[in-house]
């Protein structure tokens, strides 16, 4: 199992891979405006990813470098949420999401596209 990050440690990390290096201090800024966190909530989380091992502190100016892709927290979180909710199966996660309401004619045939793409070469 990779790293695990909390919500909070993502909304850090999401800042930094839509910027790239970016300064402690920039996504404290960010973080500010779009969550209202102080300063030294933003740089706790960031040591704490910094100790996880998530993020790279540089100097000068304490900039922040994602040691992890996004990609891989996504892959990571999928597979968690496979295991938890729906019993290991990912067709119990797409019979989910195919049944859904909410999904236009379009997002259902583009899921199907999707599944059917796939071929079944990822067992």
């Amino acid at each position: 199992m990779g790293i695990k990050l909390f919500d909070s440690e993502l909304k850090v990390m999401d800042v930094i891979w839509k910027e790239g290096d970016v300064t402690a201090k920039f996504i404290a800024d960010v973080l500010k405006e779009q969550v209202g966190w102080n300063v030294n909530t933003t740089y706790t989380l960031i040591k704490r990813c910094v100790k996880k091992g998530a993020i790279e502190r540089r100097e000068p100016h304490f900039v922040c470098h994602a040691l992890i892709p996004k990609e891989q927290v996504q892959e990571q979180e999928t597979d968690e949420l496979i295991n938890k909710v729906f019993d290991g199966s990912v067709d119990k996660l797409f019979a989910c999401l195919l049944d859904r309401k909410n999904l236009s004619a379009d997002q259902i045939e583009r899921l199907r596209r999707m599944v059917g793409d796939s071929g079944g070469d990822r067992e």
